[in-house]
Parts: C-alpha cells; sequence; structure tokens
C-alpha cells in the first residue's frame, strides 16, 4: 500500500470534479462501493449480481477494490448500484463512464443504453432519471492480451517488464444534469498568435452562447457570441452548417504570455448559453498559448517551444500503482509524481502505454509540465528489423478509433505537446499513414511515429532507444533527434519490493551510493550529446514497477532515490547554453594516438608516474576485436586483459574537463598514479564522464588504464576533453 491508501474512503474514493476542461457546478460522482457477480461468457442468463461489494473505480484486480481477483478472458464481470435523482435536477442528465477496460454495456432501470470498446476513452450517455431509485447495470469483458485490442503493459502472466492485468471500471463515473441545449465540448486550438474556441452544444435551438474569454491581449471582444441554430443561408458563410458539428470562433492575442514549465500561464474560458435573454447553461474551461515545433538551428534539427530551442528531460512513466494499478488511490497521489518530476528538474513526461484520468494532464497543465503521450500497444509485436504487422479490419479499426478518441478527448490540454502512435514495434502497422493521420486531426503538436528501433523516415522525430545509454539517433536534416529511453539504473530496496526475488533493471546497484555516480555520468554524456544535436531524452524510469526496480522512486513512493537538489542541478545543466566539446587529450576515435601496452601482468606500480615502460610494445589507439562495433581499432587485443599508458603536457588545468571513452568491458584509469575512475560492464559509444581532476597538473603527466574483458567484444579507449559554453 501507498501512504494515500489510508485516505481512501469507500463512500468517496476519488471526489473530485473529473473533467477540469469543461466544469459545471451541479453533478454527482458515482464512485464508491457497488455489488458485483463474475459469471462466465457462455451464461445467457442476467444475474442477480451480489457475489459481493466492488469499490469503483479501482480495478479488480487491485486491493484497492476490495476484491483483487483475475478477471479471465472467458468470464464477464458485472456491476449494479442504485441512482437517486437529487433535488432539483431535471429530467435529462448525462451519464459519463472516464474509462473501462474493455468492453462494457451498459442499462438503466431495465433498458440497455448502449455498449462501448475501448479502455483508454471516455464515453457517455443521454439519460432520463425517474423520481426516486434508478438501478445501473454494467457488464464488462477484457481479453487483456489475447486479444488484438489496445492494452499497454497488461498481461494475464506478468513478469519482466510486463505487468498485473487491469479490468473493468477503473476511473471515475459520474453524472450531471443538462438542458435540452448545452455544451458538450470546449477546445481552445492555440497556434503561434491566436486560438480557435470550439463550442459544441449538441442539438441547436434558438440559442446564443455567451463566451467570455480572461486573457490580456484578446482583440475583437471580451465577449464571443456563437449562434447555435446553425443557419443554412449565407449569414455565416465562414461557418461549419452541420449541427452535429462544432462551431468555431477565432480570436487573435497579442500580448497573452506563453505557457511553458517555467511559466505555466493559464486563462479561463466561460461559456453562458443565452434563449430568450434566460441563461440556460454555463460551463468553465481554460486554455493556454503555447507553440511546439522541430525547427533548424546550428545544431541542426532541433525542438522549439514558443519560438525558443527546449531540450526536453524527463522520466518514463508507466503510472502503476502498488495498491490500485492503473488507478492511483487519491487526487493527492496523483499529483505528487508530477510534483517529484518538478522537483527533481524535469521539464517532460513521457506517458508510457498508458492514458491517465483527465485530471492528471489538469495538474500536468498547471504545475508546467511537458507531455509526450503514448498510445496503448495492442496486438502482435515486431523486432527491429522487422517490416509492420498485419492487422485485420476489426483490429485496424479498433485502433484507429481509440486513437482518434485519444486524441480528440486529450486536445485540449497545453502540456500534451507530442503524441506517439508507437513503441518499439508493438502493435506497429501501416506507420506512415497513421503518422499522418495524427498530423491531420491535431496538426498544432508533434509526431513521434515510433519510439524505439523500428524508425520509417516519418515524423517530426526520429526516436531511439539505448540502454543504459546515452546515445544520438543519426541526423538526417529533416527531423528532430531524441532519445526516447535510456537509463534503466536499478535499485532494489528492501520493504518497498513488489516481489521479494526476480527484480531487475538494465543495470542493477546495491546501495544509493553506487546509483549515484552512474546516474550522473549518464547525465554529463547527455549535456554534451547536445552538441551532436540531441534535442530531447527520457530516462527510465519514474517509479518501480511490479518486478522493476530501475524507478528514480519505490513502487509505494516512499523512498527518492537520488537526492531531488543535487539531481536538478545535474538536469539544470540541460536547459543552459549548448556545450562544445573540446580535446584536451585526443581519443583515437578521429585520429590513431600512440601508447605503450601490454597484454602480460606488469605488477603491481604498473600506473606510477615513474614506472619504466620501456619494454611495452608501442601501438596505436583504439585497442580491441577488429568484430567489436567500435569506430577504429588501431591495435587489435584479444586476450583477457590489457594495461596501457600515455604521457601528455598541460599548459593548464582545465576546469570542467572530463573522460572521454569507450570501454568494454571492465576498466581502471589512473592519472599521475591515482585511480581517477572505474568502469563495470561496457558502453556502445563514446562517453564523456566526470572524473577525479585532483591530481591533473600544469606540465608533464600520465594517463594510465587497465581493460579486462569478461566476455562478447572488447574495445578500449581514453581521452580527456572540456565542455566549452
Amino acid at each position: 500500500m501507498t501512504r494515500w491508501a489510508a485516505d481512501v474512503r469507500a463512500g468517496s474514493p476519488l471526489p473530485e470534479y473529473p473533467r477540469p476542461t469543461l466544469v459545471r457546478t451541479k453533478w454527482q460522482s458515482l464512485n464508491g462501493l457497488w455489488d458485483y457477480e463474475i459469471t462466465s461468457r457462455e451464461s445467457s442468463v442476467m444475474p442477480k449480481v451480489d457475489q459481493g461489494k466492488i469499490l469503483v473505480p479501482f480495478p479488480i484486480e487491485s486491493a484497492l477494490s476490495g476484491v483483487k481477483k483475475a478477471l479471465l478472458p472467458t468470464q464477464t464481470l458485472w456491476y449494479r448500484r442504485t441512482i437517486t435523482k437529487p433535488e432539483g435536477w431535471g429530467s435529462k442528465a448525462v451519464l459519463h463512464f472516464d474509462a473501462v477496460d474493455w468492453e462494457a454495456v451498459v442499462w438503466l432501470n431495465g433498458e440497455q443504453l448502449g455498449s462501448h470498446r475501448g479502455g483508454y476513452d471516455r464515453f457517455s450517455f443521454e439519460v432520463e432519471l425517474k423520481d426516486g431509485e434508478n438501478e445501473l447495470m454494467v457488464s464488462v469483458h477484457d481479453p487483456t492480451d489475447t486479444g488484438t485490442q489496445p492494452r499497454g503493459k497488461q498481461v494475464l502472466k506478468p513478469e519482466g517488464i510486463w505487468y498485473t492485468a487491469v479490468s473493468g471500471i477503473w476511473q471515475s463515473v459520474w453524472i450531471e444534469p443538462v438542458g435540452d441545449v448545452y455544451v458538450r465540448g470546449i477546445r481552445a486550438e492555440v497556434t503561434k498568435r491566436d486560438f480557435r474556441v470550439s463550442a459544441n452544444d449538441g442539438i441547436g435551438g434558438n440559442s446564443l452562447a455567451e463566451v467570455t474569454i480572461d486573457a490580456p491581449g484578446v482583440r475583437e471582444s471580451d465577449l464571443v457570441f456563437i449562434q447555435l441554430t446553425h443557419p443554412q443561408g449565407s449569414e455565416f458563410p465562414d461557418r461549419q452548417t452541420d449541427p452535429q458539428e462544432p462551431l468555431k470562433q477565432r480570436l487573435f492575442v497579442s500580448k497573452s504570455e506563453h505557457w511553458s514549465p517555467d511559466k505555466p500561464n493559464l486563462y479561463k474560458i466561460k461559456v453562458r448559453i443565452v434563449r430568450d435573454g434566460k441563461e440556460i447553461e454555463r460551463a468553465e474551461s481554460y486554455f493556454a498559448v503555447r507553440h511546439i515545433e522541430v525547427k533548424k538551428d546550428e545544431h541542426g534539427q532541433r525542438l522549439y517551444l514558443n519560438g525558443e530551442p527546449l531540450f526536453q528531460v524527463g522520466p518514463l512513466d508507466q503510472g502503476w500503482w502498488p495498491d490500485g494499478l492503473y488507478t492511483a488511490p487519491t487526487d493527492e497521489a496523483l499529483k505528487f509524481d508530477i510534483e517529484k518530476t518538478k522537483e527533481l528538474g524535469f521539464n517532460m513526461i513521457r506517458k508510457h502505454v498508458k492514458v491517465e484520468p483527465e485530471r492528471w494532464y489538469y495538474w500536468c497543465d498547471v504545475l508546467g509540465i511537458l507531455v509526450w503521450q503514448d498510445m496503448p500497444s495492442g496486438d502482435k509485436y515486431i523486432g527491429g528489423n522487422d517490416p509492420d504487422i498485419t492487422r485485420t479490419p476489426e483490429s485496424g479499426a479498433q485502433f484507429e478509433t481509440e486513437l482518434r478518441e485519444i486524441v480528440s478527448q486529450f486536445g485540449h490540454h497545453p502540456s500534451i505537446v507530442m503524441w506517439v502512435p508507437y513503441n518499439e514495434g508493438w502493435g506497429q502497422w501501416d506507420t506512415a499513414r497513421i503518422a499522418s493521420l495524427v498530423k491531420s486531426w491535431d496538426a498544432t503538436r508533434l509526431v513521434n511515429s515510433a519510439s524505439g528501433w523500428t524508425d520509417r523516415g516519418v515524423g517530426d522525430v526520429w526516436d531511439i532507444h539505448r540502454y543504459p545509454g546515452p546515445a544520438v539517433p543519426p541526423a538526417d536534416g529533416k527531423r528532430a533527434q531524441v532519445l526516447g529511453e535510456f537509463g534503466g539504473l536499478g535499485l532494489p530496496l528492501q520493504g518497498h519490493l513488489w516481489q521479494d526475488r526476480q527484480n531487475w533493471g538494465y543495470r542493477t546497484f546495491t546501495t544509493m551510493a553506487e546509483l549515484r555516480p552512474a546516474y550522473e555520468r549518464l547525465f554529463w554524456q547527455l549535456d554534451a550529446m547536445r552538441e551532436e544535436g540531441l534535442s530531447a531524452a527520457v530516462y527510465t524510469q519514474t517509479t518501480d514497477v511490479e518486478g522493476e526496480v530501475n524507478g528514480l522512486m519505490t513502487y509505494d513512493r516512499a523512498v527518492m532515490k537520488v537526492e531531488p537538489s543535487w539531481a536538478r542541478a545535474l538536469h539544470d545543466r540541460l536547459t543552459g547554453p549548448v556545450p562544445r566539446t573540446v580535446a584536451v587529450v585526443p581519443t583515437s576515435e578521429k585520429s590513431p594516438q600512440k601508447w605503450r601496452y601490454t597484454l602480460s601482468d606488469p605488477g603491481a606500480a604498473w600506473f606510477e608516474e615513474g614506472f619504466d615502460d620501456s619494454s611495452w610494445k608501442s601501438g596505436a589507439g583504439g585497442f580491441g576485436q577488429k568484430t567489436t562495433p567500435a569506430p577504429h581499432v588501431g591495435t587489435e587485443w584479444t586476450s583477457g586483459e590489457i594495461w596501457i599508458r600515455r604521457s601528455f603536457d598541460l599548459a593548464a588545468v582545465p576546469s570542467d574537463a572530463m573522460l572521454r571513452l569507450w570501454h568494454d568491458e571492465d576498466a581502471s584509469v589512473y592519472l599521475n598514479g591515482k585511480l581517477v575512475a572505474s568502469f563495470t560492464q561496457w558502453v556502445d559509444a563514446y562517453v564523456n564522464v566526470p572524473f577525479d581532476r585532483s591530481s591533473l597538473r600544469v606540465g608533464r603527466n600520465v594517463i594510465a588504464v587497465r581493460c579486462k574483458q569478461t566476455s562478447g567484444g572488447q574495445f578500449i579507449d581514453v581521452g580527456i576533453v572540456r565542455l566549452e559554453r
């Protein structure tokens, strides 16, 4: 359990208004204890639904649901509760289900209202409530990983990076009264200098919508009147005439403050619908002015926010909870992860193959953090060199339907700056067309067509994954270069584990003291890679999740594995001026450098300044197997260990010097007889890492390196660089 589990109240779990982008004062939460029953899918008889109580909106597999049972693909989950119409409500209302996984059928007072397929998008029904009690029933079927539907990381047999299945109602259920004319949605589509307000009113009528926009610098008028009767004549020739489509009014913003992670400026929208001088509807929303684009500068194609380059850096966020699984126990818990991400100095979150409740995006808008939004994955998976999968017509139609609903329903949030249809070939299908579709649905955001290893040359960014990394994708002159996943440094902490055994990370450490320098090295490398055009990086990950222990926090959110102020200083460097790498002691990546080397154990003092290495061989770096994918093997090395030495002169000691090396595998580096850095395992590119610079001096210096082969390829090359800002 997380600490917020104690705040969950059976009578009113998650009581906050669930739709901050369109707020009405009258509404009723239907979260709480419902009756439930699990039956066979083959049963044709509607059950009594009296097997027990379940706490909505927590999925049935979660501890907070009070049930904690798996729902099998061969079963149906039933829900039942009653609704009493509040005093002062008319007969008409809208019943909302913010998310049900996966196929839901809904009845009210014995009459079927309809059905819905999709685990992540909101659906609703217009209903008429009778006086007194009304009976609401819901049936749910969830094929989990036996089906082709979008499901993210849910599996029936969780292990590794795949987690416990989530079934049934997992976001808020609620109801609100409406009249015969009401605003179904408000959306502000923002470009560089203007925004478009859309007010969808549903059924028309002889009414006017009065839109008040609380934003400085709005020209024309503070009040925008939108005729809701949709005249067919020439009175409004520039507006749609289909009564089911929203009417739009464009306004120009001349002085409004931009929204950004540093200054998340939000402005209010108020909508009143007036008929014959009488108000019949009132709703509120908000919008922000911000612009995201890919633009070329001296470092290549870069990500720009509001006309300025901004390196986007943040964690991969799975959005899982040990007590609620897909559902955070409270709104405070939901906000906590975002607050901690900001506290760590990140400016972005990649929401990974999951869609959150709308309040999560609201908090991102309010607190100020950029969001890359993944589409939940489903169907078959492919390898990095495989062609796109072939979907059945049903699978393809369902994927497109759910993707479009997600883009539509969450497109109002300024925090979302990128849509990610595919991750690592998971369900990757018709990539170029899907990327183009998403762009046609929402031209105000970037499209990351395939995060990982299955790039098809389309979209706004070229995204690679590298563990532990980091690395930079090649420049293609068209797209920004981004690192969609890296890191994954694991640290299991007893007392905070989902399971005692079989916990893992991409690299695993035993103490925070061990984890910290490895984490620091990754981010120093990122800093230098900005010069090569890297525009963004996503660290894996925000929290531990079940058997994965590579989070910045434990799964229960009780322990931070890195100190926030230390991490913030590290991350803040990435949003400063792009550094230029200057060689102090060159490596052999561009030109072979001469070293003295031996393949036989040279004895205890081999790294001392005065050690006589005249009997050693002379050779050009780097040293390794020619089959190892390194850029330059000057001298072949195939034995178990190698010792290399080299002298160099310094006219001045640089204050920001870093080692630049490629090690495969374990390496120890000495300067003037002092151990200044040691490394285990391997990297697959040159990396810049901090080291103990205290032994560097003006004049003659000696660098000595030992590298040990353990398995696979082998290579070693070392130099010193400084970053000039």
